[in-house]
């Protein structure tokens, strides 16, 4: 995805439920969080969001703009609308998000380490190229992911389990560095 068709996606989400902010919580919010985003953090042809005000907006973005709609096919890219849950971030991640703005349109983003507290959680293949590839960059603090993923309830989440994994990808990193 290119910033003119999140652009072009959050425009439509507007027109949908008359909604005029969006979180975004998926990986292409680093189109909005990086001036120029290695293509490995771009490959994904769909957009995390829902509304900032009205979170419950977000299955009638999903029906509208989601994937195998009549967007998604004429456009080749498309908006998943999820809800708060979606992408797991410490509490406080709010406190740290960035404004993005698009004429009348606000953006909503975590900071890249929580975006990236969510991959860790997550821990599919995808995303473990993703906080790889933001490691490779120098874009990632360990410590601060790793902060952050201890912010989480430990209750609810195996976190010496998501720190090993984040280490990993550091780890990976490095490794890649070096050939």
């Amino acid at each position: 995805m290119k910033r003119a068709q999140l652009a072009h996606v959050l425009r439509a989400a507007a027109a949908i439920p008359g909604e005029k902010s969006f979180v975004l919580v998926g990986s292409q919010a680093v189109l909005l969080l990086l001036d120029e985003p290695d293509s490995r953090l771009t490959l994904s042809e769909e957009i995390d969001l829902y509304p900032a005000l009205a979170p419950d907006k977000a299955d009638a973005i999903d029906g509208a703009i989601g994937a195998l709609s009549r967007f998604h096919d004429e456009f080749g890219y498309h908006a998943d609308g999820v809800n708060p849950d979606t992408a797991v971030m410490p509490v406080d991640w709010m406190s740290r998000a960035s404004l993005h703005y698009f004429d009348d349109i606000t953006a909503i983003c975590p900071d890249l380490h929580d975006l990236c507290v969510s991959k860790c959680v997550a821990a599919r293949e995808k995303d473990a190229v993703f906080v790889q590839t933001l490691f490779e960059q120098g874009q990632l603090s360990i410590d601060t992911l790793v902060a952050r993923i201890h912010a989480l309830d430990a209750n609810r989440y195996p976190l010496a389990a998501i720190e090993a994994w984040a280490r990993r990808r550091q780890s990976d990193a490095m490794l890649e560095g070096k050939s």
